[in-house]
């Protein structure tokens, strides 16, 4: 308990000091791949699900709901990322719970940009051949059940970034708190620390240019200079989030004292303070209907830009939009989740995401 005290201090010390909003370091910030949600659900409630977010998908938004791993998860996402750039992006994880309040994660999101021409000075109109950039991120997280209100999980993610010549790598950490509480644990309170770590550099064969010059003697020589490239901090950010579970007609088990219904509204909001950007609100709301069908929904506003998206320092207009379908597969739990998500944008087709979870 300590030690959740201690995370929980830390966690309000750096909302104090951080600079976070700041526009004039706005693109400042490197490894933006970090910002994205790779996973459907929490993409169609706008991610306004920090709070409520359990298994597999929190490692994107608070690590702490992983220990809510039932016993084995799978998870396979693929997502059109602003149709029309032709950018995809592939995820695929898995947890699995050890003892009786252990969970350990792990999960890799892709980045596909398709095949770019190569270019030089001389030859700006390509034909010379292609490159295909690769972003990767790879998070492995541990989250841990302390009491029947409080759970935490830390995590770690290895950045990798490279085009043709030139790479970077990198890591940073996240560490979650989540607390619950009410009647079968309708209200949910939660924090999130994300991608705090060291500076990154590129480096690489790419930053290297060949200068020709005459000697006293009339010959040529090459000399070869490496370009001066400085390093980048990571976006890191603060989610605070919070829910609560509504049951239509709830029964209640004489034996367990739990309640159940066939209908479940869940409404959730979170705060997004971001360090080089501007901070952000999220507002959500899910209906459920016995578990095995949802409709989501959520939106996005931006600190002093609200409803105008002119103002709007993102490609994403706010609405977000989503649905599940959970198939039970036997008797011991198992179940198969297919779920489809859509983010508007503003100068794109909009972000399609559409996914598959095993529950074993």
């Amino acid at each position: 308990m300590k030690k959740l005290k201690l995370i929980i201090v830390l966690f309000s010390l750096y909302s104090i000091s951080v600079n976070a909003g700041n526009e004039d370091r706005a693109g400042e910030a490197g490894a933006s791949q970090l910002l994205i949600n790779p996973w459907t659900k929490s993409v169609g409630w706008g991610g306004a699900n920090s709070a409520s977010v359990t298994g597999l998908e929190a490692m994107s938004l608070n690590i702490a709901g992983l220990a809510f791993t039932r016993k084995t998860e799978l998870l396979v996402n693929h997502k059109r990322y602003f149709v029309g750039s032709d950018i995809g992006i592939n995820s695929f994880g898995i947890s699995q719970k050890i003892g009786e309040t252990n969970v350990i994660g792990i999960s890799v999101m892709s980045m596909d940009f398709g095949d770019i021409d190569v270019t030089t000075e001389d030859i700006p109109e390509g034909g010379i051949g292609t490159f295909s950039p690769k972003y990767t991120v790879m998070d492995i997280g541990f989250a841990k059940t302390f009491s029947n209100s409080i759970s935490g999980g830390l995590g770690v993610r290895i950045i990798s970034e490279s085009i043709a010549n030139i790479s970077s790598r990198g890591f940073a950490f996240d560490a979650g708190v989540r607390y619950v509480t009410g009647d079968n644990d309708q209200i949910k309170f939660g924090i999130a620390l994300k991608n705090v770590g060291p500076t990154m550099k590129a480096s690489g064969d790419g930053l290297t240019l060949s200068v020709g010059s005459l000697n006293s003697n009339g010959n040529l020589v090459i000399a070869s200079k490496n370009h001066r490239v400085a390093e980048f901090q990571l976006p890191s950010l603060l989610n605070i989030g919070a829910s609560y579970d509504f049951y239509i007609s709830p029964k209640i088990d004489s034996t367990s004292k739990e309640i159940s219904a066939d209908h479940k509204i869940t409404v959730a909001a979170n705060f997004t303070s971001n360090s080089f950007t501007k901070d952000q609100y999220r507002l959500g709301v899910e209906y459920s209907f016995r578990s095995m069908f949802q409709l989501r929904g959520g939106y996005v506003l931006e600190q002093n830009t609200w409803f105008d998206s002119e103002k709007r320092t993102t490609a994403y207009t706010g609405p977000a939009f989503g649905a599940s379908f959970i198939a039970p597969l036997g008797k011991k739990g198992t179940t198969l989740g297919i779920h489809y998500a859509y983010q508007m944008t503003e100068n794109f087709s909009g972000t399609h995401s559409i996914g598959l979870r095993v529950d074993l």
